[in-house]
């Protein structure tokens, strides 16, 4: 399948920092000798071996024994660029690994990695390890206490976590806009649509998300046929040149037969059909049937009451009972299902590109990882695991991967584009399908240009 690119560069925004120990390969001395030379070399060996201490293994040559390739459409990690000091040590992270073995290897204490669990609770960045992150440490000049801990997850975020004190650490978060190139993928069903789309280039990831634009206006399985063709613009992200593994769908075009299904993404960041009608359904504003009272509210800059540091609640907390039905407040993806140390049970449910919803502190899980929901499922019961004072429910919704009051958020509400936006929107959608036409007559020419 032909791939037409259309570059179109938008504004870099901060500055990468990120330095890294390079790998050190394994020496080999070749040495050739007489028989004459024998005893001498003999007791040179001696004397060497008799004054060689045995040394630690290297961090930077440390490998999985389970490690497995890379999944297709992760990201990559960034080259290796020069030598660190000594005391800063980096791990790149291979399948199968988890926090507590790294640490371990390292010889770092399971209460500092404690530490930085508890700093990451409102975060949960390294509840999510995956090959193409990298660890770094860096440690005070003895090399015996952790002073800080960086989290490469892609080339445009990163997270950096310093110690404060004996017992804490702060975070900070890194993200750059980097610059979004966009691509025109195009293709003709053959078998189903889900193939049809991997064979264009598109990942499960974006397949997926099509499928969701589209579910209760297009039955796949059903409507698709042999010989429909599909357009798709594409935007993916890079910082200095790098490749992120961030993607975004911004227009969609289902040529079936004499019908043509089309959303695109508009610039409040929703998805409308070329009519201006929603493509989205609407939010709900609470997880639970019945109103709880809010016992704690969303305060990004909270301070806390000994320390006075910053300690932000990214989210809201219910007084629920234990036991309370947990719902899902739109259709998604269940992404995490997982047991923290201080968050507890929690869910962390995908919907769209644009908005994820997270429920901590929960008893019981009623759906797992890979689930489609619906708005108003019930996906768990409330609890109080992790680290809590008692029963209830904290609820976070973030959107575009910042958190935001789940309480006054402005929602999907399944209504048509503003009528002071149709013009804007208009003129995006008319770029788009031209893109999308370009790209067809190009691939049109070169069929009919071969022998």
């Amino acid at each position: 399948m032909k791939i037409y690119r259309v570059k179109r560069n938008r504004p870099k925004k901060e500055r990468l920092i990120l330095s890294i120990n390079p790998k050190k390969g394994n020496r080999k001395l070749l040495r050739s000798f007489s028989w004459a030379g024998l005893p001498l070399l003999a007791l040179s060996a001696i004397i060497f071996f008799w004054h060689d201490k045995p040394r630690p293994v290297e961090p930077s040559t440390y490998e999985n024994i389970t490690s497995q390739p890379q999944p297709a459409g992760e990201i990559k990690a960034a080259p290796l660029e020069l030598p660190q000091p000594e005391h800063v040590h980096t791990y790149d992270i291979q399948p199968g690994d988890n926090l507590s073995n790294i640490f371990d290897h390292f010889e770092i204490s399971h209460r500092t990695m404690y530490h930085i669990l508890e700093a990451d609770e409102s975060l949960l960045a390294l509840d999510t390890l995956r090959p193409g992150n990298r660890l770094t440490f860096r440690m005070d000049a003895d090399g015996e206490q952790l002073e800080e801990m960086e989290l490469f997850i892609h080339a445009g975020n990163r997270v950096i976590y310093r110690r404060f004190d004996e017992s804490s650490f702060d975070y900070q978060e890194v993200i750059k806009e980097g610059e979004w190139e966009q691509d025109v993928l195009a293709g003709e069903i053959n078998g189903t649509f889900y193939k049809s789309a991997k064979d264009a280039g598109l990942s499960e990831r974006e397949t997926m998300q099509i499928g969701e634009l589209f579910d209760g206006r297009l039955n796949f399985a059903r409507e698709i046929r042999a010989g429909d063709r599909f357009q798709v613009i594409r935007s993916q992200q890079s910082v200095n040149g790098e490749m992120t593994g961030q993607s975004r769908i911004e227009g969609v075009r289902i040529l079936r037969r004499n019908h043509i299904h089309n959303a695109f993404l508009c610039e409040n960041g929703n998805y409308y059909d070329q009519d201006g009608e929603s493509m989205m359904r609407a939010f709900m504003r609470h997880p639970t049937a019945q109103r709880f009272r809010i016992s704690s509210s969303f305060n990004p800059n909270r301070r806390h009451p000994v320390t006075g540091r910053v300690a932000p609640h990214n989210g809201v907390d219910f007084a629920t009972p234990r036991g309370t039905p947990v719902l899902s407040t739109a259709d998604g993806v269940v992404t995490r299902g997982r047991n923290h140390p201080f968050a507890g049970k929690y869910i962390e449910i995908e919907h769209g590109t644009k908005y994820v919803t997270r429920y901590l502190h929960l008893d019981r899980f009623l759906v797992r990882r890979g689930e489609r929901v619906e708005k108003g499922q019930r996906i768990a019961l409330s609890g109080n695991t992790g680290r809590s004072t008692g029963p209830h429910l904290h609820f976070e919704l973030h959107v575009r991967g910042r958190p935001v009051n789940p309480m006054t958020a402005e929602l999907p509400r399944a209504a048509s584009l503003p009528e002071e936006d149709f013009e804007r929107f208009n003129t995006r959608v008319a770029e788009l399908v031209d893109l999308m036409e370009q790209n067809e007559q190009r691939l049109a020419r070169l069929v009919d240009s071969e022998p």
